[in-house]
C-alpha cells in the first residue's frame, strides 16, 4: 500500500458550510485515512506528496442524469445509432474517460443502449478503462411509441403486467434503480411535453415492483398532473419537471421526492446546432425554457431537494465549460447558493443513491474521490471552471498544474 498526502489545500466542507485552510488528506489504498488541518495529521514519512498549491479541495462531482450513449434526432444521433456493438462500447468508454477528467467521479445512467453500460462498469471496476463510478437504471421503460421508444436505450411495455415485467428485466441484469417515461418530452416528434403516457396502474406496477426489490424509481416527467399522480404512488425522483405547479412542488417536498431539473436542455441551442438537431426539437426545447426555469425556482422555494444532472453528455464542452458545470451554473442562476449547489452535486446525490458511506464528502473512511479548483467555489460556483486536478480512488487521473512528487 502507498500512502499519499494531498496537501497545500483549502478543504471545502459543503455540509458544514465552512472551509479549512492549510488542510491535507491522507489516502491509503484508495480511501481516506485522515483529513483536516495538516498540522494535526501524523502521516508516515514514507509517502507520496501531492501539493495542490493553495487550491480548493472537495469531493468529486456526482452527475445524476447521464446518457453515455445519447443519440438525439439529427445527423450526430444517426451516426451513433449506426454504430455496431464494438463501436458503441468504444464510444461510451471514451465518454466515460472524458467525464472522469471533467471532475465527475460518479454518474447515474438513466437509459443506455443495449445494457452496454454494465460491461463498461465492469471494465472500469477492473481498471481496464478510466471512468466514473456508475450507477444505472439499465433501459428506460416506455409505453409503445412513448418517449425514447425509437432507440435501444428504452424498452416498450404496455399494461401493468408489461411494466412489471420490464422492471424485473432491468433488475435481472443488475439495475441499481428504475427509470420510467411517464410523459412526453423534448425529443419525441409525435408527442408533446405535457402528453401523459402511462396509466396509474402502469406507474404503480413499476414503483411497487422496484420498491419490493429495494430499488428507487425516477421518472422522465414534464406536466404537473402526471407528476402529482406518480408522487402519490410513491415515486422517488422527478427528471426535468418542465411544468410544475405550487401544489405539486409542495407535495414533492412533503414526500421527500427529489428533482433533477436538467435546466441546460432547454437553453442549449448551440449544442443542438452542433449535433444537427431538427428545427422542431429546437423550438420545443428553447420555447420550454422560461416555464422550465420557473418550475425549478418554484421547487426551490418549496424546499424540494434538488440534484445535479446534465442530460447532455456530462463532459460536453458547452459555453466555455463542461455541460456538468454549466448545469450547476444554471441551477445557481435559478436561486441555489454556492454551498447548497455543491451539496446538490455531491452529498445529496450520494444519499439518494445510498452511497453516502463511500462518496459525497471528504471524510475518514470514504473513497478518495477528490477534485481541486484554483478559485473558491464557495463564493461563486463558476469557480468549477478552474478545475485542474482529479483523483479517483486514490489515483490522480488529471493534473493540469505540475507533476506530483515524492518528498
Amino acid at each position: 500500500m502507498t500512502d499519499v498526502l494531498v496537501r497545500g489545500a483549502t478543504l471545502v466542507d459543503a455540509v458544514g458550510e465552512r472551509t479549512v485552510p492549510g488542510a491535507a488528506v491522507w489516502v491509503r489504498d484508495g480511501r481516506i485515512v485522515r483529513c483536516g488541518p495538516e498540522r494535526d495529521l501524523s502521516v508516515p514519512a514514507d509517502r507520496v506528496d501531492v501539493d495542490l498549491d493553495g487550491g480548493y479541495l472537495m469531493p468529486g462531482l456526482v452527475n445524476m442524469h447521464t446518457h453515455l450513449s445519447l443519440s438525439l434526432p439529427g445527423r450526430a444521433g444517426e451516426e451513433i445509432l449506426a454504430l455496431d456493438a464494438y463501436g458503441l462500447a468504444l464510444y461510451m468508454a471514451a465518454g466515460a474517460r472524458r467525464t472522469l477528467h471533467g471532475g465527475v467521479t460518479t454518474v447515474r445512467c438513466v437509459a443506455e443502449k443495449d445494457h452496454a453500460e454494465f460491461a463498461l462498469r465492469r471494465a472500469i471496476e477492473r481498471g481496464e478503462v478510466p471512468g466514473p463510478r456508475i450507477f444505472t437504471a439499465g433501459r428506460g421503460l416506455a409505453c409503445t411509441g412513448g418517449h425514447g421508444h425509437s432507440s435501444t436505450d428504452t424498452l416498450e411495455c404496455d399494461g401493468p403486467d408489461g411494466f412489471r415485467r420490464g422492471t424485473r428485466e432491468q433488475l435481472k441484469v443488475g439495475a441499481d434503480l428504475i427509470k420510467v417515461m411517464i410523459s412526453g418530452g423534448i425529443a419525441g416528434e409525435h408527442e408533446a411535453i405535457h402528453t401523459p403516457q402511462l396509466t396509474g396502474d402502469e406507474m404503480a406496477a413499476v414503483i411497487d415492483t422496484a420498491h419490493a426489490w429495494g430499488r428507487k424509481v425516477t421518472a422522465h416527467a414534464g406536466p404537473a398532473p402526471v407528476i402529482e399522480e406518480a408522487v402519490r404512488l410513491g415515486l422517488d425522483c422527478v427528471e426535468h419537471g418542465y411544468q410544475l405547479t405550487e401544489p405539486v412542488v409542495a407535495l414533492m417536498a412533503e414526500r421527500g421526492v427529489h428533482l433533477v431539473p436538467t435546466l441546460v436542455v432547454t437553453r442549449c441551442g448551440e449544442f443542438f446546432d452542433e449535433l444537427g438537431v431538427p428545427p422542431w426539437m429546437q423550438r420545443r426545447s428553447l420555447d420550454a425554457g422560461p416555464r422550465h426555469m420557473g418550475s425549478y425556482r418554484m421547487a426551490l422555494a418549496a424546499g424540494v431537494p434538488v440534484m445535479l444532472g446534465s442530460d447532455m453528455p456530462p463532459f460536453w464542452q458547452f459555453e466555455g465549460t463542461s455541460a456538468t458545470v454549466r448545469e450547476l451554473e444554471y441551477m445557481a442562476e435559478g436561486g441555489l447558493a454556492p454551498y447548497p449547489a455543491l451539496r446538490a452535486a455531491t452529498i445529496v446525490p450520494a444519499r439518494w443513491l445510498g452511497a453516502e458511506h463511500d462518496i459525497g464528502t471528504v471524510e475518514e473512511g470514504k473513497l478518495a474521490d477528490l477534485i481541486a479548483t484554483r478559485d473558491d467555489p464557495t463564493r461563486d460556483i463558476s469557480a468549477l471552471r478552474t478545475l485542474n486536478w482529479v483523483m479517483k480512488g486514490g489515483e490522480v487521473v488529471r493534473d493540469d498544474r505540475r507533476d506530483w512528487r515524492s518528498p
